[in-house]
């Protein structure tokens, strides 16, 4: 037992060791080191006095190191019952206030003595000290061992209340190198945290985490990012919202305002630290940055230390991989694309094809008709490995694949390209929902397909499905079924289709809904049924709006969400100004546009409509300058290409040839408009060729049979 005193190094978490390795360890069987020589060798003329204190104490131990010895021992045979009961009989209530003492006397500034300034008699030597602390520490690692958390938890926090009380404004360098209280501490603070949150007392773990961070410790850089990434983890995933403490909020408006600041500005730091190389790369810690910044909507940032992360930890594609990802939740589909070509180029010819990138991009392709082609590009890459991968990337290769084609057609400048693709896109998509017949997405995909070629009892079919796969949980489900049904000139079902859809579908998508719901009232003459359904739905914007301003640090709101409602309001506003153009109301119309014009200046719908008042009220030419400056905005934009024909025919026949123009180019775009269509057949009778007048009549009719309120893509 006199090796305690020692000053040997004593961990407890090394394997067990015999009895006598213990006892002959430092000293031999006339109590004397056998390694006193190299011992005293360290030792200052400054500390004789200690040191003779000390040896005196290794040679008579009193009741309560007796049995910290004794405890220490039991724990070591695995035997933690018999070591409890060792330690309870060690009264650390009443040698706390003593302990404290013996770490005050003995931890001040290390100088030479005047003569006569010794240690007080009865103070504890600093080995004395270190012991009990371990045996606290041992106590507490029994109860861990015995499913005691809480009580081990207690044990800890005596511990450091103790060292705390000594030293409470922090351990410096010197402090304890000739004994293990530095070390004792050091568990004691790492272990704290840890035993409140197995006892589930997560508030008290946080507390625990805050406590060994506030003050300089002393603790070597990987323990305390240990820490830091613990605490972070734990305010990310914990599920309680824990208050910053009233001292640290003095410090002012930089300090986090909630659990999930707290931890990204904890993963930061950390991250800095990887960078300088102050500790060593731990993947948690960008696995922890990439979910909260994921939670919060900043995409970008992550990007940015994505970008930081030093080479040979991810390979280059994964590296391309992960920030496209990053940079496509930010809404920056461009640059995600820019980043996923490098996958596929030359660099990467050699090495093995990365499925994930190619996927991303098909799918991001998918998404923007501009981009069919690269996307048909990137499904084709991943059906050409049919070999190695497994059904669900093979049935989405096909459905990306055959989106891409849908897209293509829709591009397309030749009708037998057209007509093509379009064949293409709905085999292609068949073949995915027979490899996925489960996969709702693959339903979706050939709904609307369906519908966008007029295929309607089919699409209606798909659409069915896919409601009844996802337990009727999507908006643009029910969206797609509605309006499937207002092609068919079902009004009355579609709007039926939409309140039920509106009881099951979350914020956002309400939004959507009630406009259509709105659409669908103008289909059926019904403007003040409409009048009153937008303003139900700018008022929700508004009290969304004013709720998320308020509660802002509280809620999840994404930067997506509320580009959607401000999006929303302004179609909102360009809507009632068609409206009151429609009914003469002038200056309700003007203002309805102003206010769309306010969120959005340079937005082609609201320049449009602007010209469509002006022509309401027979003013021709500020029309066509209002056409012009949407067409500026958005050339491609078929409403405004076909207005502006309309007021170049009623101008007179010399402007009938670039009327006529302007429909072709219409037509191009949108095969399946049945204004373009109607004006085509107009401008031919005032040209004279009422056969060519009459099929294009025709066509006019039999496409507006099949249009829906609104668009379906």
């Amino acid at each position: 037992m006199l090796c305690a005193c020692s000053g040997e190094q004593f961990k407890f978490d090394e394997p067990p060791q015999s009895p006598e390795s213990l006892a002959t360890r430092d000293f031999s069987v006339n109590g004397l080191s056998s390694r006193t020589g190299d011992w005293e060798s360290k030792l200052e003329d400054t500390q004789v006095d200690e040191a003779e204190s000390t040896l005196k104490e290794a040679l008579s131990l009193n009741y309560e190191e007796a049995r910290a010895l004794l405890g220490r021992l039991e724990f070591q045979r695995g035997n933690f019952d018999a070591a409890l009961q060792v330690f309870q009989g060690i009264d650390i209530k009443a040698l706390s206030p003593r302990m404290t003492g013996a770490i005050v006397e003995r931890t001040r500034l290390r100088k030479p003595r005047a003569k006569g300034d010794n240690i007080p008699p009865g103070v504890m030597s600093m080995h004395s000290v270190s012991l009990l602390l371990e045996a606290i520490l041992l106590k507490a690692k029994s109860l861990e061992e015995l499913g005691r958390y809480i009580e081990a938890a207690k044990e800890c926090k005596i511990i450091l209340d103790t060292v705390e009380s000594a030293i409470p404004h922090g351990m410096s360098e010197g402090i304890g190198e000739d004994c293990k209280l530095v070390e004792m501490f050091h568990k004691a603070l790492e272990l704290l945290p840890k035993m409140w949150t197995k006892g589930g007392v997560l508030d008290e773990a946080i507390t625990a985490y805050r406590r060994a961070l506030v003050k300089p410790w002393n603790l070597d850089p990987q323990r305390l990012a240990a820490v830091q990434k613990d605490l972070a983890a734990t305010l990310l995933y914990g599920g309680v919202e824990a208050s910053v403490p009233p001292q640290s909020q003095a410090w002012g408006p930089t300090i986090p305002k909630n659990s999930t600041e707290e931890a990204i500005l904890l993963l930061l730091v950390l991250m800095r630290k990887v960078a300088l190389r102050e500790i060593k790369w731990d993947a948690e810690i960008m696995d922890h940055l990439a979910y909260a910044l994921s939670i919060t909507g900043q995409f970008e940032l992550l990007a940015e230390h994505v970008e930081q992360v030093l080479p040979s930890i991810y390979n280059r594609t994964k590296r391309w991989y992960f920030l496209a990802l990053c940079y496509s939740a930010a809404g920056q589909n461009e640059t995600a694309l820019n980043l996923l070509r490098k996958v596929s180029g030359c660099s990467e010819a050699k090495h093995k094809p990365h499925v994930p990138s190619f996927l991303l991009g098909a799918k991001l392709c998918s998404q923007d008709p501009n981009h069919a082609h690269q996307g048909i590009y990137f499904s084709r890459k991943v059906i050409d490995l049919d070999d190695h991968l497994n059904e669900h990337f093979m049935g989405q290769a096909h459905r990306f694949l055959g989106v891409c084609y849908g897209n293509a057609a829709r591009v397309c400048v030749l009708d037998s390209e057209r007509n093509l693709f379009q064949k293409e896109s709905l085999n292609t998509l068949n073949h995915a929902a027979l490899i996925g017949k489960e996969d709702p997405e693959v339903m979706f995909s050939l709904g609307l397909e369906n519908a966008l070629q007029r295929n309607l009892d089919v699409a209606f079919d798909n659409a069915m499905m896919y409601s009844g796969t996802v337990a009727g949980s999507s908006g643009r489900g029910w969206k797609l079924l509605a309006l499937v049904l207002s092609a068919e000139q079902r009004f009355n079902d579609a709007e039926t289709i939409v309140d039920f859809a509106l009881d099951e579908a979350g914020m956002i998508d309400q939004l959507g809904l009630l406009r259509l719901k709105a659409v669908l009232q103008i289909a059926q003459e019904q403007p003040k049924q409409a009048i009153e359904t937008y303003r139900i739905l700018l008022a929700l914007i508004q009290a969304q709006r004013e709720l998320q301003a308020k509660n802002f640090d509280q809620a999840n709101y994404l930067v997506s969400d509320a580009l959607g409602e401000r999006k929303l309001e302004m179609t909102a506003w360009q809507d009632l100004a068609s409206i009151y153009t429609e009914l003469g109301s002038w200056l309700d119309a003007e203002l309805c546009v102003g206010k769309a014009k306010s969120i959005e200046f340079y937005s082609c719908r609201s320049w449009h409509t602007t010209g469509m008042l002006f022509v309401a009220q027979s003013l021709y030419k500020e029309a066509l300058v209002s056409f012009a400056v949407s067409l500026s905005i958005e050339p491609d934009y078929v409403p405004s290409i076909v207005s502006t024909a309309e007021v170049l025919m009623k101008l007179g026949s010399q402007s009938l040839p670039i009327a006529r123009s302007f429909l072709m180019n219409a037509l191009r775009l949108d095969p399946t408009n049945h204004e373009a269509w109607l004006n085509l057949g107009l401008l031919s009778k005032m040209e004279g060729s009422l056969q060519q007048a009459a099929d294009y009549f025709q066509a006019a009719y039999e496409l507006k049979l099949s249009a829906p309120v609104q668009c379906f893509w």
